[in-house]
């Protein structure tokens, strides 16, 4: 969902090399890999943003949690009370 489509990479044709040249043979100039860096900057944007979406929604959970078993510990200690005066009674 979130990986970008990326387009086919053309094969470079083999440099056939006889062996009376002396020189190394120039690589072809090919397509320039400058859409190819903007391509990988789109998708570490897209894996960041889905990492701070993550991270939102597991700090709201976290919180939700200790919100939970405050209200629990705040419970638990009224009716600990109740039950202790009910019994000096």
């Amino acid at each position: 969902m979130f990986r970008p489509k990326l387009p086919d990479v053309p094969t470079l044709p083999t440099p056939t090399v006889t062996h009376q040249q002396t020189q190394a043979p120039v690589a072809s100039a090919g397509r320039p890999i400058a859409p190819y860096v903007g391509i990988g900057a789109g998708a570490v944007a897209a894996v960041v943003a889905a990492v701070v979406v993550v991270g939102i929604v597991l700090t709201a959970l976290l919180a939700a949690v200790a919100v939970s078993a405050v209200s629990v510990a705040i419970a638990a200690v009224v009716l600990r009370s109740l039950v202790n005066g009910a019994h000096k009674h």
